[in-house]
């Protein structure tokens, strides 16, 4: 079987068999691949830790039809240590794994962005310089925009009038001028959108600046934004408290 190398995130793990596990992962140049880890629960293997979710690692695969193989495992960097750790930043993290998966759907075709975006969230999520809820939010926001559901937070996005805007829909894509509101349309506090834009931009200092009411609407807003364009709830959503 033809071999590759690859750097890769775990993103989750299930068993095969008594001793095997099937291993997500977003790798660097080959996208989303499923892959077998042969004899990686057995108390003797070298792999266990390697391979756990959260992880950032370095890979030696075997081509196969449905599902290749891992031949060999390197850590690079052991993200799940630090989110063992500490509550608030594992469930958000965990969040951004399912979020990842989802938005990358062709398996084997090239992500090189999300993998990139992914690989930073995670590093600021164990740094602890941001709130892992802030993190989250901007992770969130930033997957959706490489994607291609990039939101408007500055400009109507029917008309393309320039804002301040006091209306915002999911569905649109972002805020709304009066002309152009839909029905259904949140009318989110002016301090919110603003936070929202420094989010999606990075602006860190707007973001450490914003009161806890304004970020818990950020969040909620963000929230119905990713669920509306996966057309679907995520399930470690459930467990993040905002």
């Amino acid at each position: 079987m033809p071999l590759y190398r690859d750097e890769a995130v775990v993103l989750r793990t299930h068993k095969l068999g008594e001793a095997d596990r099937i291993i997500t992962l977003l790798t660097r140049h080959h996208g989303l691949v499923r892959a077998v880890a042969k004899g990686v629960r057995r108390t003797t293997s070298r792999w266990g830790a390697r391979l756990e979710p959260f992880t950032h690692v370095d890979l030696q695969l075997a081509e196969g039809r449905s599902l290749d193989t891992i031949t060999q495992a390197e850590t690079l960097e052991p993200f799940h240590a630090a989110m063992a750790l500490d509550y608030d930043r594992y469930t958000a993290a965990t969040v951004m794994l399912e979020t990842a998966e989802k938005l990358v759907m062709e398996e084997r075709e090239p992500a090189v962005q999300q993998f990139l975006l992914l690989v930073g969230g995670l590093r600021a999520m164990v740094a602890g310089v941001h709130a892992p809820g802030q993190v989250l939010d901007s992770y969130l926001l930033r997957s959706l925009s490489v994607a291609g559901y990039a939101p408007s937070f500055d400009h109507c996005v029917r008309c393309g009038t320039e804002g301040p805007h006091r209306f915002f829909h999911p569905a649109a894509g972002g805020v709304l001028c009066v002309v152009c509101r839909m029905p259904g349309s949140a009318t989110p506090a002016p301090d919110t959108l603003v936070l929202l834009g420094a989010l999606l931009a990075g602006d860190w200092p707007v973001v450490h600046a914003a009161e806890p009411r304004t970020c818990r609407e950020a969040s909620g807003l963000v929230a119905a934004y990713l669920a509306w364009h996966l057309e679907r709830g995520l399930r470690s959503l459930e467990y993040v408290e905002r």
